[in-house]
């Protein structure tokens, strides 16, 4: 028997495992393909393309009707920080309220989270009382909360009389702003509170043992031990409630629409008032990529400090 007969078996054998190790790898790839094709599909659909359609329309004059679409080039950015001192108006109350909710709220939620994770007897309907909040829908938030304000509020002042249920809550720039803050942190506290309760359930009770035996205090255990091993659920919170609260639109439209004056006028309803009411599509795109990058900037910056104190934890 010669060489080649010899090797012959050997080659159908590689060529055998070969075929096999193709054909499983495509059905992985199938496999793959067939449980995350439909979520990318949709992703695209959903969100690239209309991303990428806006990104377009923010370099047109469309109004968002006609068939004519003019390119304009860099134009509406230009006018946006030349000739809209509205929009920066609005930005700046965004970023205000955005500080005051994103504090606001995490200190609720992670209190709440705190007195609800010891051994209460109705923690378990404590915690579906205080995250109900959050599965109402703004719109819906905001006028309950606008009577609770303008009238029931009013109604309390005028029994006690006291000075603070007698504020126009809504109607006065300063009480306005609190007031949507107000609502904000009630709706997600309790969203909030839920995540810190996961975190604060994962944390290995041992170490706190060992640490009360050494005589740390309450404080020490909180500050040296339980909070530097949950700061992954600070990432996860600091980002949703910054977004939540940059993105507002709901609560604050059926607040005040943005009054007194446009005094409380968020970035959202600015954008929303320029490309549907004043018709204008071209240049409230190029509002809403500006805000995009924004958003981006601060959550963005916010998740790289509080992964850096992770990894120091």
């Amino acid at each position: 028997m010669d060489a080649k007969t010899e090797l012959a078996p050997i080659k159908a054998d590689a060529v055998t495992k070969r075929t096999s190790k193709r054909k499983a790898r495509l059905r992985s790839i199938l496999i793959y393909a067939a449980f995350t094709g439909p979520a990318i599909l949709f992703f695209v659909l959903i969100q690239v393309i209309p991303f990428l359609m806006g990104l377009y329309y923010s370099f047109t004059s469309w109004n968002g009707v006609s068939s004519a679409v003019e390119w304009v080039g860099l134009q509406n950015y230009i006018k946006i920080f030349k000739d809209d001192p509205n929009f920066f108006q609005s930005f700046l109350f965004t970023t205000k309220f955005m500080l005051a909710s994103v504090v606001i709220s995490n200190l609720i939620g992670f209190g709440l989270a705190l007195l609800l994770n010891a051994a209460l007897k109705t923690r378990n309907i404590l915690r579906t009382v205080f995250f109900i909040p959050n599965v109402i829908g703004g719109l819906l938030l905001g006028f309950i909360w606008q009577f609770i304000f303008v009238k029931a509020f009013a109604s309390i002042g005028n029994l006690t009389g006291l000075a603070f249920f007698k504020l126009a809550w809504l109607g006065d720039e300063t009480t306005a702003f609190w007031g949507i803050v107000i609502v904000f942190a009630w709706q997600v506290s309790g969203y909030m509170m839920v995540i810190y309760i996961a975190a604060l359930q994962g944390v290995d009770h041992s170490l706190l043992e060992a640490a009360r035996i050494d005589g740390a205090s309450n404080w020490t255990l909180l500050t040296r031990i339980i909070i530097p091993l949950i700061i992954p659920a600070f990432t996860i919170c600091f980002f949703l409630t910054i977004s939540m609260a940059f993105k507002i639109f709901d609560l604050n439209l059926s607040l005040t629409n943005g009054g007194p004056f446009n005094s409380t006028q968020s970035v959202a309803i600015n954008i929303y008032q320029e490309a549907f009411q004043n018709n204008r599509y071209g240049l409230g795109t190029a509002k809403s990529i500006l805000f995009f990058l924004i958003v981006a900037v601060f959550t963005s910056v916010q998740v790289i400090m509080t992964k850096r104190k992770e990894v120091e934890a």
